[in-house]
């Protein structure tokens, strides 16, 4: 992603107190390569930072800037790096398990890694899922699991000192966390010995703050509102920023000063960015609790645990005071989000919040599983301010039967009740969703539903994908298998589908006015940047022209001429946000 070195209006690059402070320790250098999808880049930004509070340097193909905030070229399939004095000590891939063709390029990963001659470590879901059987098969590479993370610079200091451990033995992390929700937050942690990536406790850091006993607890939540429909909810302990004006109801316990159980600043937070794009990814929970009979990653990833929101918010202002203008909130099921701290609708709660962090323009929510999308969800996304009305919904497939066998939920008709309901509230919405195709027992009849549910839906992005068989899931032994030669044909019907209706729906956004975050000038004039239905490097770019003073970070409201391919290009109107409408 492109990106620039300027700050949005209202935020400060001065170091939090709070953050770990590295220890002094010999010169240990590591090269953190990610693979895999923007949760893998939150958890390999938490990695960097307990790597560099134990004394490590990392080194890799981008330019940090010396803030720990930013290094690498920001697309989430690289290094990250402050150092550039050749190979590193060790070289550690936080790897990818999600499916056959990730798996590959994960080993192929470490193989070139290994050929480097540093020792290689193996992180991530891949390590996580295969452990012991990964370090059988893969001998060039330390192979380590979640719960490794806490102390991964002892881990490396092991590695580099030549003492290597067994694997871990894979196991069901599903069975690691009570199964009532509720009981979860409290059983999660390096207490317990369970961690969950990206929902680290900075106070194990060497040099950091004891962790707030009280943002720690797990509610309930004692205050009330009124909610979308005139409801009673049970409500969060959620604050907004200091000096923010409100996004929408808080309540009335918490005060504005700061999150409960911190100082105004926030808890600390356990990262170090490793890319200077504008967009960053911001983790909400983690886990999954729902039983697809295709997916392999609760079994690897674990039960569903939600953050605490105070935590949540703290992280998107210190992304905010390091460039970064738009968050991605990213989950296994955000629409779960709260369930396991007596608020269903916190969700719902938080938007409003995250959208009030002072030099945030717009916050995204990725991974919404169709089957809990709540009327008072679809209401905050499409009339709340710097939210983007945007519908990253899993559908999977369209045919009613096949959805039954894949363990899911809907059809056509209701999954097309869904996105109508989104664009009756926001007619420029934008939906994506992703589709399997070849999955056992699927008909030309379940196949043509596909195809007629596409063609009626009009999505923005659409993703399509191969089944294949992956060990340990439902639908490995279900019969009815699709002919490899026959799943490939489709793949290809489906995708080429895919691309026409994408260009089309681009072609109906001609003369609408939307709303595009610049990320960076185009060489021969103009500038690039994303409207509110596109989402960072996978849903297409907008082309804004016109006389405006614009630069990256701007929001600038622009009106659509015309369309190429799924990409836009728009007269800019105004600048909404931004340094340019500062100096107007």
């Amino acid at each position: 992603m492109s990106s620039s070195s300027q700050d949005p209006p209202g935020t400060r690059r001065a170091r939090a107190p709070e953050e770990p402070q590295a220890q002094a320790h010999p010169a240990r250098t590591v090269r953190l390569v990610t693979l895999g999808c923007a949760r893998n880049e939150v958890d390999s930004e938490e990695l960097a930072a307990r790597l560099e509070a134990s004394g490590w340097t990392l080194i890799g193909d981008g330019d940090g800037d010396g803030d720990g905030d930013g290094a690498g070229d920001g697309d989430g399939d690289g290094d990250g790096g402050r150092d550039e004095r050749g190979e590193a000590d060790v070289v550690l891939v936080n790897t990818c398990g999600f499916i056959e063709a990730a798996k590959q390029d994960s080993i192929g990963e470490l193989l070139s890694a290994a050929d480097s001659g540093s020792p290689v470590v193996a992180a991530g879901c891949l390590a996580e899922r295969y452990g012991a059987h990964l370090a059988d098969a893969l001998p060039e590479a330390e192979v380590i699991s979640f719960d490794d993370y806490p102390d991964i610079g002892g881990v490396l200091d092991r590695v580099v000192a030549g003492q290597r451990r067994p694997a871990h033995t894979p196991r069901d992390r599903r069975r690691l966390l009570p199964l009532a929700p509720a009981e979860r937050p409290g059983a999660a942690g390096e207490a317990a010995g369970v961690h969950v990536p990206g929902h680290g406790a900075p106070g194990s850091v060497p040099g950091s703050p004891p962790r707030s006993r009280t943002a720690a607890a797990p509610g309930p939540w004692s205050a009330t509102r009124a909610g979308p429909a005139g409801a009673k909810q049970r409500a969060g302990a959620i604050s907004a920023p200091a000096g923010a004006p409100p996004a929408g109801p808080v309540p009335a316990r918490v005060s504005r000063s700061g999150s409960a159980g911190f100082p105004p600043s926030g808890p600390p937070v356990l990262r170090r960015r490793l890319s200077r794009g504008l967009a960053a990814p911001l983790k909400i929970a983690s886990g999954c609790d729902r039983r697809c009979s295709f997916c392999a990653i609760p079994s690897f990833r674990g039960a569903f645990v939600s953050r605490q929101p105070q935590e949540i918010i703290a992280e998107a202002g210190w992304l905010a005071g390091r460039g970064v203008r738009e968050l991605v909130l990213v989950s296994e099921n955000s629409t779960s989000y709260g369930k396991d701290l007596g608020n269903l609708r916190l969700l719902e709660e938080l938007l409003p919040a995250l959208a009030a962090v002072p030099g945030i323009a717009r916050v995204r929510v990725s991974y919404l599983q169709p089957a809990e999308v709540r009327p008072g969800l679809t209401e905050v996304m499409t009339s709340t301010p710097g939210v983007a009305p945007y519908f990253d919904l899993s559908f999977q497939h369209a045919s009613g039967p096949l959805l039954r066998s894949m363990r899911r939920f809907g059809d056509r008709e209701r999954f097309c009740e869904l996105i109508g309901q989104a664009r009756s509230r926001s007619p420029g919405a934008g939906v994506r969703s992703n589709f399997i195709v070849g999955f056992p027992g699927e008909t030309r009849a379940d196949l043509a539903e596909l195809r007629g549910f596409l063609e009626d839906a009009r999505l923005d992005a659409i993703g399509v994908f191969a089944y294949s068989d992956e060990e340990g899931t439902a639908a490995a032994s279900l019969p009815g298998k699709v002919d490899e030669d026959e799943v490939a044909a489709r793949l290809s019907e489906i995708s080429d589908l895919a691309e026409e209706l994408m260009a089309q729906r681009a072609e109906d956004r001609i003369g609408e006015e939307v709303e595009v975050l610049i990320e960076r000038p185009l060489p021969g004039g103009g500038f690039e940047g994303r409207a509110a239905h596109q989402a960072p490097e996978v849903d297409g770019v907008t082309t804004v022209a016109g006389g405006l003073r614009m630069r990256a970070g701007d929001l600038v409201r622009a009106t659509v001429r015309a369309a190429e391919g799924v990409d836009l290009v728009a007269d800019a109107v105004e600048i909404v946000t931004g340094h340019a409408a500062e100096r107007q």
